[in-house]
């Protein structure tokens, strides 16, 4: 069976202000099972954003591939793109637009038909807990609403592959058990789930599968269980 995700030698190099480089991925090598909810754990700084970046295809590797379902994310970028949902750390919203216009605008972009995209936007905005806010500007949103209609954007293609940054990262407890509901659901639907914490009882709850970065490296690969 191909991986969902399969990422082999990556490097990643950046120049400091002051001109010497810093290596961010060093031969990073890690690959997903289709269907599963896989974490990756490590402290700031250790490379998790870079190679999120890197899957995503904001920025290309120095060396290494990666595939989405066999997918090349340099040589097909458009076609990966389709495959994956990504949550980012910051949150990235058109702050003009209402709720459902937001939606309705992202899932257009992914080629979702005019007559699926209000049942898509219906269902998101109920497991979200959004429907009440659904006519308001994003701008008057709190922080945890803005979170979640982060979820939503990403989840309106239904991915392939979805990749949630610390999605949980200072969010409250009530939250944190929505997503958490949501993560599961959505993996029983068959999305392969990508999951990055610095909680490790968050890792426990959820995932099958773990990595652990530092330094621009995998230190450890494993089962839950095993690690």
């Amino acid at each position: 069976m191909i991986p969902a995700l399969s990422v082999q030698q990556v490097h990643k190099t950046f120049k400091r202000q002051n001109g010497e480089p810093l290596e961010a991925l060093k031969g990073v090598s890690l690959e997903i099972k289709a269907g599963t909810i896989h974490g990756l754990l490590g402290p700031n700084g250790a490379g998790k954003s870079t190679l999120i970046n890197l899957i995503s295809g904001v920025m290309a590797p120095d060396a290494g591939s990666i595939l989405i379902e066999g997918v090349d994310v340099v040589k097909e970028s458009e076609r990966s793109k389709q495959l994956i949902g990504i949550v980012p750390q910051e949150v990235v919203i058109e702050m003009a637009f209402t709720v459902r216009e937001v939606l309705w605008f992202f899932s257009g972009m992914y080629g979702v038909s005019a007559s699926e995209r209000n049942l898509r936007i219906d269902q998101a905005l109920k497991d979200l807990d959004l429907a009440d806010k659904a006519d308001e500007r994003a701008r008057s949103l709190s922080g945890g609403m803005k979170r979640r209609l982060m979820i939503a954007k990403a989840i309106m293609h239904k991915p392939k592959v979805l990749i949630l940054d610390e999605p949980t990262a200072g969010v409250d407890v009530a939250l944190r058990q929505k997503i958490w509901e949501l993560v599961r659901r959505l993996n029983r639907e068959g999305t392969t789930i990508l999951f990055t914490t610095h909680y490790l009882e968050e890792a426990e709850q959820l995932c099958e599968n773990v990595t652990l970065i530092n330094h621009g490296r995998i230190i450890k690969d494993g089962s839950v269980k095993e690690l």
